[in-house]
C-alpha cells in the first residue's frame, strides 16, 4: 500500500510540475464535466439506478481526471469505484493515463490499485479506455471500454458501448472469480434537445463468466440479465 501511495503522489507532482512549467505560454485551463450515464434499468427484482461520468481539469497537453461509477438498488450502495488520474497526451487523439482507482464497496473490504491505462479514438471514431490495475497481494485487473455514436440526424444518435473486465485472482469479498469476470454490452438511443443534454432509452445486457458466475449464483443473482434502461446524459 506504501508503494502504491508513494507511486500515486509522485504521478501527480509530476503532472503539477508538467503544468507549472506552461503557465507562461498561450495555453488557457479548460475544464469539462460529463455525466456519461444517469439511468433506471428495469430488473427481474429491484431495478437499479446507475450514475458514470467524469471531470477533468487542465491543459492542452497535462490534465487531472476523475471518474465515478456507482450503482444503488433501494437504500443499499451495491457499487462505488472512483479514479483519480493524471492524463497526458501522447499522440493526436490519445492520451496516457496514470493515477489511482478505490473500490468502496464493501466498505470493510475496500480496495486501492494503481491505475495505468489508455484513453482516446481508435480509427472510425471509436472512444476507447483500456487500463491495467495493480494492487495488493498480487492481485491485478484489466479493462476495456467501447463506444461508438452512429448519428441518424443532429440530434438523433444511436449509442453502443461495450465493456469487458477480468482479474488475475478470486476476490470472495466482492464476489469475482479469476479470470474473464464480466461482460456488458449496451444499445441507447439519445435525443439531444440541446448539445449539452440528451434523455435516452435503450436495453443493457450482462454476462458474469467463470468464479463470478459461481458467486452471483450462490448469492441468488442471475449470472446474465437484460434491462432496459431509461435516463439522461449530460455535459458543461
Amino acid at each position: 500500500m506504501k508503494k502504491l501511495n508513494t507511486l500515486f503522489m509522485a504521478t501527480f507532482l509530476l503532472g503539477a510540475a508538467s503544468q507549472a512549467a506552461a503557465m507562461g505560454e498561450d495555453d488557457p485551463v479548460l475544464f469539462m464535466a460529463k455525466l456519461d450515464q444517469l439511468e433506471v434499468r428495469k430488473a427481474d427484482g429491484k431495478d437499479p439506478i446507475v450514475a458514470e461520468g467524469h471531470i477533468w481539469i487542465g491543459k492542452d497537453l497535462n490534465k487531472f481526471w476523475f471518474k465515478f461509477d456507482v450503482e444503488k438498488v433501494g437504500a443499499e450502495l451495491e457499487e462505488l469505484e472512483t479514479q483519480a488520474l493524471y492524463s497526458r497526451a501522447i499522440a493526436p487523439f490519445w492520451d496516457l493515463q496514470v493515477g489511482w482507482r478505490r473500490d468502496h464497496k464493501p466498505a470493510d473490504e475496500t480496495r486501492d490499485w494503481l491505475a495505468i491505462g489508455f484513453n482516446g479514438v481508435a480509427p472510425y471514431w471509436f472512444e476507447v479506455d483500456a487500463q491495467l490495475f495493480l494492487g495488493e497481494n498480487g492481485r491485478a485487473g484489466a479493462r476495456l471500454n467501447a463506444e461508438y455514436e452512429l448519428m441518424f440526424t443532429q440530434k438523433l444518435v444511436l449509442i453502443p458501448e461495450l465493456e469487458v473486465n477480468a482479474y488475475s485472482k478470486a476476490d470472495d469479498a466482492r464476489g469475482l472469480g479469476s479470470g474473464l469476470s464480466d461482460l456488458s454490452l449496451g444499445l441507447r438511443l439519445a435525443y439531444h434537445l440541446k448539445r449539452e443534454f440528451a434523455p435516452y432509452v435503450g436495453v443493457n445486457w450482462d454476462r458474469k463468466f467463470g468464479g463470478t458466475a459461481d458467486y452471483a449464483r450462490a448469492g441468488g443473482d442471475p449470472s446474465s440479465d437484460t434491462q432496459l434502461v431509461l435516463g439522461i446524459s449530460a455535459w458543461f
